[in-house]
């Protein structure tokens, strides 16, 4: 079945083990072009796209559109007044109401509208053996299934959403590679070599230019993306990476790697090629690619139009008191224009960053310093956001928990 088939094929029905249908199609650009709202969820969501001139500068600590964080709640999270949280997975146990084992470390997720229902797919950052998995709710949000998508792969840290409904699993290690895979586990995944072979994290699809863009997780890394021949189709394209000075806005330019196979390091094939000290998350929404570098805290913003970067949030340039987001990691966004940052370390938060410029608690994770935020995601229709404690209050990667929280979020 091609992957364009996925936005409208009823869903399977959820399970594990092998399959063997490979992925691949074509689907067309127009289909996608509103599509973008929520990390690449459907554009029923509805609400304000980003808007053009928004996050013009470094945010500053303010007061979030969330009001304070109270006190924390049993499972040890501290939201803003009206939001609540729930557990839904812990490393090594039974998901309940399934018969599945929930992966270590869980790491990079996207959700997929599923009928009335969603999915929530995450990855699992250990090597070897790493892979992703799923958790499948129905429309009331009760777990109905579980399963494995990915197996046999290396430190599956991020990844990213495609337009046609599979989910970009990225191997942290030194030429790894990205894997596209079937949330619905009906389809085995497919290495996308063309993807080039690097240390990847994070991936974010954008419809308009028909391009995936891809971060790199090493303190010289830098930031590519990948131009299919045909939209849809990655099993061949082109790998670019950005060109730029030293400074932290202005504009850049693309200039195509000549080796993705990575047997010369990508990052040093191309004279001039940008350098980012430890690239992280990555999404894109109505024409801006947001991306995070943990060396320096800071989040950049892409231009896809003009062709500009610039900063939407370095921790060095807050004014007037502490910076409050520090070990910047995931990022995802809200229909609203929100940019919600997760912290690896830090004071173990979600911050949001508003289109005004404004950063703020989100919500704070207790009792947990020695693991990091993971994977946030909202549902389809922007109510529920899921995200992970790689680590939990054990510290080591059988401690994972994954969480979700529901709440007046802004349309």
């Amino acid at each position: 079945m091609p992957l364009g088939s996925l936005l409208a094929r009823p869903p399977p029905p959820a399970g594990g083990g092998t399959v063997t249908a490979p992925l691949g199609a074509t689907v067309e650009r127009r289909s996608f072009l509103r599509a973008t709202a929520v990390g690449g969820t459907a554009a029923a969501l509805g609400g304000t796209l980003w808007r053009g001139a928004a996050h013009a500068a470094p945010a500053q600590p303010g007061t979030g559109p969330y009001g304070p964080l109270g006190a924390a709640d049993a499972q040890g999270i501290a939201l803003p007044a009206g939001f609540t949280s729930r557990v839904v997975a812990r490393s090594g146990r039974t998901v309940t109401g399934t018969s599945y084992t929930w992966h270590n470390a869980p790491d990079g997720g996207a959700c997929y509208a599923d009928g009335p229902g969603w999915i929530y797919v995450s990855n699992s950052e250990i090597n070897p053996s790493g892979g992703a998995s799923a958790l499948k709710f129905s429309a009331t949000g009760a777990i109905t299934g579980a399963y494995r998508i990915l197996s046999g792969t290396r430190q599956n840290c991020a990844g990213g959403k495609t337009p046609w409904n599979t989910w970009l699993s990225c191997e942290e290690v030194d030429r790894g590679y990205v894997f596209e895979t079937d949330p619905w586990g009906a389809k085995a995944a497919v290495r996308r070599d063309a993807m080039g072979r690097f240390k990847h994290e994070a991936a974010a699809a954008d419809p308009v230019r028909g391009v995936i863009y891809l971060t790199e997780d090493v303190s010289d890394g830098c930031f590519y993306r990948f131009r299919p021949g045909t939209w849809g189709d990655l099993s061949s394209g082109t790998l670019e990476v950005l060109i730029g000075g030293s400074g932290t806005s202005g504009p850049v330019s693309w200039a195509r790697v000549p080796d993705p196979s990575g047997a010369t390091a990508t990052r040093n094939q191309v004279s001039g090629a940008k350098r980012f000290n430890g690239g992280e998350g990555c999404h894109y929404a109505d024409g801006t690619c947001w991306f995070t570098t943990k060396g320096d805290n800071r989040v950049w913003q892409y231009d896809a139009s003009a062709q500009t970067i610039e900063l939407a949030y370095d921790d060095s340039l807050v004014t007037g008191g502490s910076a409050p987001l520090t070990g910047v990691d995931n990022v995802t966004g809200s229909s609203s224009g929100d940019l919600f940052v997760a912290e690896d370390g830090g004071t173990m938060e979600i911050c949001v960053i508003t289109p005004d410029d404004v950063v703020a608690p989100f919500l704070r994770v207790s009792g947990q310093s020695a693991s990091e935020i993971t994977g946030p995601a909202f549902s389809p229709d922007g109510t529920r956001l899921y995200f992970s404690s790689q680590r939990g209050t054990s510290g080591s990667s059988s401690g994972g928990i994954t969480y979700e929280v529901k709440g007046p979020f802004r349309t």
